[in-house]
């Protein structure tokens, strides 16, 4: 009896370490496959053209120059106008992040600033200069430097920065429903993302 009774024993043993053996195998895959997709995810994000925006310009630029003292200038001048086209965008292929298999744990260390990038067009007219003070690369180069340096403060009065930033939230919006979706944890530095509204709370 003591004998049948002892085999019963080690025969539940035996079932019971082979069934936690395999419900722990079984966790680890799903973990292991939860950690690659995640993973994969954030790395086939591309470049992410977030803000689209336009600006038009016209520049009246003059050039004096004195010619013999105060007797005489000599003064060229030109009508310009500019068309420049704007774009903001993110580079979401590098942002840095750490994921904690056993914390279940995607943690956001990183997100590269924007890029912006700013193509004008110009146009010239009225372009009027003389012989003594004629029109040179030095004032094409200095045009483009005061155009950019208008466009430059004309985007940051503007909106689009702030449209960018909001695109931004939205794409990442689609790490915190993919980790939610797995029971996973998503964290931006130190900072754990419960809802998606703690999202726009966030300091990028």
């Amino acid at each position: 009896m003591r004998k049948i009774l002892f085999g019963v024993i080690i025969t539940l043993i035996v079932l019971f370490t082979f069934k936690y053996c395999g419900d722990n195998q079984k966790d680890k895959i799903i973990l292991q496959e939860s950690s690659t997709l995640i993973e994969e995810q954030i790395k086939n994000v591309g470049k992410l053209v977030v803000t689209e925006g336009h600006f038009s310009e016209v520049f009246n630029y003059k050039n004096s120059k004195e010619i013999f003292g105060d007797y005489f200038t000599s003064e060229k001048k030109a009508l310009v106008v500019v068309n420049a086209d704007v774009t903001i965008a993110y580079d979401l292929s590098e942002i840095e992040f750490e994921i904690d298999d056993v914390g279940k744990t995607l943690t956001i260390l990183s997100i590269p600033k924007e890029e912006i990038k700013i193509s004008p067009d110009f146009e010239y007219y009225d372009i009027q200069s003389d012989f003594l003070n004629p029109f040179e690369a030095k004032d094409y180069n200095e045009i483009k430097h005061i155009v950019k340096t208008s466009l430059n403060k004309k985007l940051e009065a503007s909106d689009l920065k702030a449209n960018a930033k909001n695109r931004l939230i939205s794409e990442l919006s689609k790490f915190y429903i993919l980790t939610n979706s797995l029971g996973w944890t998503l964290k931006y530095n130190e900072n754990p993302v419960s809802t998606l509204d703690a999202l726009q709370g966030l300091k990028l």
